[in-house]
Formats: C-alpha cells, structure tokens, sequence
C-alpha cells in the first residue's frame, strides 16, 4: 500500500474510533426514559473530550452533533426531547472529524424489551451489511455490494430503501462513490484498493418507500412500517477491506 494509502488509513481509523467509541457510551445508558437530546448530548462530549468534532453538528444546517432516528424513522432523525420508551428501536449515526479526516458509523439500541419482529429486522439489516463487507475488495463491483445486500434482506421478507446510499469519505464527509444497498452483480464501477467508503443499509420491514418530514431532515417510511440501519466506514485493500469502525466491545 503506498505512503499515501497507509496515511488516510490511519487517520481514517483514528476518526472512527472515536465515533464507534461515542456509539459504545450509548450502549451504556440506552433505556426505557431517557431522551435523544440525552444521545445527542453523549455523543457531542465523548467526542469533544476527544479532541475531534461531531461533523453532523451545523453541517448543511443540521443542528445537533448526532442523528437519532427511531422506531419508522428511516434516517437523519434530529435529536429532541423526545422520550423512548419500552419496545423502542433507534439508530443512533455519528461521525467524528479528527485531524482533517472523518469516522462515520451507525448501529441500532434496543430501549428495554422489543418485538420479535424488531428483533429479526435489526438482524437482517445487520447481517446484510456484514455480508456486503465480507466480499469487498480490490476490483469487485460496486453492483455486487448492492446485490448482496438486497438478496439477504429480501429473502427475510423486508426491503431495501433506495432513497439514501452510503457514499465516500475521508478528508471530506460525503463524496464519490455512491454506494448503493440494491442492485444487480457486475455492474457499477469496479472499486480499487485504498478507497475509503461507507456502507449503511437502511431496511424497512414493509415498503422501501420513505419520505422527508417538513423539517428537511427526518426521513421517514412511507407506509410507517419500522426501519433499521447500521453503517461502517472500511477501506478497500487488494485481498479485503478494513472496517475503521469496529466498536471496542462487540462486532
């Protein structure tokens, strides 16, 4: 790998670990009472004592530090005094900017005890991810990524948005490629070792059809059915790829 590569996988790391650190803080207080300005306020902390920056924090205008998207809440969901309550599912999206360079990760909080069929769309949205992961590298196509995804979760019985992709990233927060959760194998570009991108499924477990709330951020389903998603920064290398997000307790 050259100077350069080995450099913004290093500094890529460092970013995400810090916002996967931020997501295990989470895990620590997530439960039936607490509010997601109470999410919001965790993340914002752990990743200032950090010495890094929330990059969602005023980026395009949105106003808190973390996204808290629950229950039909597709994605992009604004923090508030909003209470969760028992049998609550929520995506909790960060994404630290540390020394020029960003981390962005996602995972799903269960709030106390949840729905079997909660249980099984957070799995299938988790697997699907994992799944698309385990096949990157050097030379696949950007369609065999969205292919894996949408056979895993298709075959669970949910479906995939298509409103939302995961995208590139490094010095900046979002850029080319834009990584699509569906699709047909063997079509798209091919990727190529030292690309940094994100992948983030976002699942509904009725229609893939969202739509965005008056507040220009909260995207939501159209049908109101439950929504899940979990996101990963890694980087492509010749035989694999390295995920810059890996919480320090779990997957």
């Amino acid at each position: 790998m050259s100077k350069k590569f080995k450099e913004s996988f290093e500094k890529t790391k460092i970013a995400g670990s810090i916002a996967s650190g931020a997501l295990d803080e989470v895990s620590k207080i997530i439960k039936p009472g607490i509010s997601t300005d109470q999410i919001d306020k965790i993340c914002y902390e752990f990743i200032n004592d950090h010495k890094a920056y929330s990059a969602p924090l005023f980026y395009r205008g949105f106003p808190k530090s973390c996204c808290t998207s629950a229950n039909h809440v597709v994605c992009h969901g604004i923090p508030s005094d909003k209470i969760l309550k028992e049998g609550d599912i929520v995506n909790v999206d960060v994404t630290a900017f540390k020394e020029g360079w960003h981390g962005d990760t996602s995972r799903m909080f269960k709030v106390g005890e949840i729905s079997i069929k909660a249980e099984k769309l957070i799995n299938a949205t988790y697997e699907s991810m994992m799944k698309a992961i385990s096949i990157i590298k050097d030379g696949v196509h950007l369609g065999d990524i969205g292919s894996t995804i949408q056979t895993h979760v298709e075959s669970q019985g949910f479906s995939v948005v298509q409103d939302f992709c995961g995208h590139g990233i490094g010095q900046t927060f979002h850029k080319e490629p834009n990584v699509l959760h569906y699709g047909e194998k063997g079509t798209g570009d091919k990727i190529s070792s030292g690309m940094i991108f994100t992948i983030e499924p976002m699942i509904n477990m009725g229609n893939y059809q969202t739509k965005t709330l008056n507040d220009g951020w909260t995207a939501v389903t159209k049908d109101k059915s439950l929504s899940a998603q979990f996101e990963h920064t890694i980087g492509v290398t010749k035989d694999g790829c390295e995920i810059f997000t890996l919480s320090n307790t779990k997957n």
